[in-house]
């Protein structure tokens, strides 16, 4: 990546969290457990579809988010999601081989030293809550031992862009200016966790987080 593309993306990620801070009561607490040089992994519970641009604008540093096909191919959007680098991703049925074509560019951001964050829930929480994590971090830690971000957010579940009373962006907007919080947790390495499930640590990790970020909204 030249250095002209990483300037670029530097100040979409300023821009996009001036955005953000528009549009929310925005806090984030933690940012300095985002490595300032290096490869990492950041993952995240996954509660609107507003959440990868509340996370690319909080984060010191750009992240390359993993992000589902159809929606990368969107007619208006597909451009923006390719100036910010996003990785998509396909389910095997419907494209047979692109798992491992995903696990290839994301093992390549890795390797370029870019920060790539993921939503290992797989899909927007159905009712608010963490669900289980799906496979394909293990594959993902495997290939590149990367630290780990773990990180929790609240707020945005009720917002227009939630499957809160209907699906995702099928309704009007109903609130202005929510307060959501955001909390980065200490970077993780895989080897601290040998002898546990590396999933359903993390997993554990982002549920303490999100209650942290929850419970910040609650005493505001």
């Amino acid at each position: 990546m030249t250095g002209g593309v990483k300037a670029l993306r530097r100040l979409l990620r300023r821009l996009i969290y001036l955005a953000m801070r528009g549009c929310y009561r925005l806090t984030v607490h933690g940012q300095g457990h985002v490595p300032k040089q290096g490869a990492a992994l950041v993952v995240c519970n996954h509660v609107s579809f507003m959440d990868a641009l509340v996370l690319g604008g909080a984060s010191p540093r750009p992240l390359r988010f993993v992000m589902d096909q159809p929606i990368f191919e969107s007619r208006w959007l597909k451009w923006w999601f390719q100036l910010v680098g996003a990785i998509p991703i396909e389910s095997e049925r419907h494209s047979p081989g692109a798992l491992r074509r995903t696990l290839d560019e994301v093992s390549k951001a890795l390797r370029d030293g870019d920060v790539v964050m993921v939503f290992p829930e797989g899909r927007l929480t159905p009712d608010g809550e963490i669900h289980t994590f799906r496979r394909g971090l293990e594959t993902i830690l495997a290939r590149d031992n990367v630290p780990v971000i773990p990180a929790g957010l609240a707020g945005l579940w009720g917002s227009w862009t939630s499957h809160h009373g209907g699906k995702a962006l099928k309704k009007w907007p109903s609130r202005f200016r929510a307060p959501v919080s955001l909390h980065f947790g200490p970077p993780i390495a895989v080897q601290e966790v040998e002898g546990v499930a590396l999933r359903r640590y993390l997993e554990t990790r982002v549920r303490a987080l999100k209650a942290a970020a929850d419970s910040d909204i609650a005493h505001r």
